[in-house]
């Protein structure tokens, strides 16, 4: 390809490149605009990578020094912002929450679409099951602890979902190790190719629906579906991504193709990992939402609902919408 041909094609991509390091200022943003043709944040990794490929094209050809002077510019200043000590780990933590994660949930929804039904089927099962045969609920919960539930979700309890001597942050630390111990236990043991995160989803989504169907068939359930509606998004969420990434492990022992299961692994432990990161932030919000939020009594159980309504409104449309190209 001649020069003329070379930049015909891709001038147009390199100086929305080059528009965006302008605008930025170094701050991983370009500022609200209505122009259509500018680079957005969730296109920026890919976009870089590209001008990598085309300064490498223009020395391998021998441009004209102009040329390739322009794009090496670009491209130290591109990674300068991307990945120097100035705000190069924010900036790939922005990048990654504006478009790469939700993008790689999406290359991936065979095996999300898999946990949500082995998490949410057993659940939806059991909270309807419970409903005409309460005692079933023994055969999952011990009668001590339905009893500590119950006064947990008791309607005069001063603190819903917790007891009277529990406080806020002792109740957070809590939450965030045992959101973590889920997480951890349901990711990792897919390396039993994919059984252990089989297990793991079908049995916390039958404990959640037995206990939730149990509260709800005793008489707590206004008290119990408003203190859990505000985190139940996040929550439930992380639990099927981490599902769905443990399954990517256990997908590729099971059939690594004309690869090495050590390399399959390592291929599908990429965007697994990835999942993962998200979804340990999503843990994390859920922990603060179920410390801070959830327990209040000053609100009634309608802004409660309302809230984990939108909250849910929110969480979909991120993954659906998030990291999209412009027409996509």
């Amino acid at each position: 390809m001649k020069q003329a041909a070379f930049e015909a094609r891709y001038l147009e991509e390199i100086e929305r490149f080059e528009k965006w390091l302008d605008l930025g200022k170094r701050k991983w943003r370009v500022p609200n605009t209505e122009d259509s043709s500018a680079l957005q944040t969730g296109d920026v990794p890919a976009a870089y990578r590209h001008l990598c490929q085309l300064m490498a094209l223009a020395r391998d050809r021998q441009y004209s020094p102009d040329l390739v002077d322009r794009l090496n510019h670009l491209v130290l200043r591109g990674h300068h912002v991307l990945y120097g000590p100035a705000g190069g780990q924010r900036a790939k933590l922005f990048a990654f929450l504006a478009g790469g994660f939700p993008a790689v949930v999406r290359s991936e929804r065979k095996l999300v679409l898999t946990a949500a039904i082995l998490f949410f089927g057993p659940l939806l099962l059991l909270l309807t099951a419970v409903q005409f045969y309460p005692d079933f609920v023994l055969h999952f919960v011990s009668p001590a602890q339905l009893a500590q539930y119950e006064e947990m979700y008791d309607a005069e309890n001063v603190r819903l979902g917790q007891r009277n001597s529990d406080d806020n942050i002792m109740m957070l630390a809590f939450y965030i190790w045992h959101n973590v111990k889920i997480g951890i236990q349901t990711f990792a043991t897919g390396l039993a190719f994919g059984l252990g995160s089989i297990f793991y989803l079908v049995f916390n989504g039958t404990i959640i629906g037995a206990i939730a169907g149990y509260l709800t068939s005793a008489g707590h359930g206004e008290p119990f579906w408003s203190f859990v509606s505000g985190h139940s998004a996040m929550e439930l969420t992380a639990i099927v991504l981490s599902g769905a990434a443990g399954l990517k492990l256990g997908s590729a022992l099971i059939a690594p193709g004309n690869r090495t299961r050590k390399s399959a692994l390592v291929e599908a432990a990429k965007p697994a990992i990835r999942i993962m990161y998200g979804a340990a932030l999503m843990f994390l919000i859920a922990a603060f939402i179920e410390g801070f939020w959830s327990p209040l009594k000053i609100f009634t159980s309608q802004i409660k609902y309302s809230v984990g309504f939108i909250l849910w409104t929110l969480v979909l449309a991120y993954f659906y919408f998030g990291g999209r190209r412009r027409g996509a």
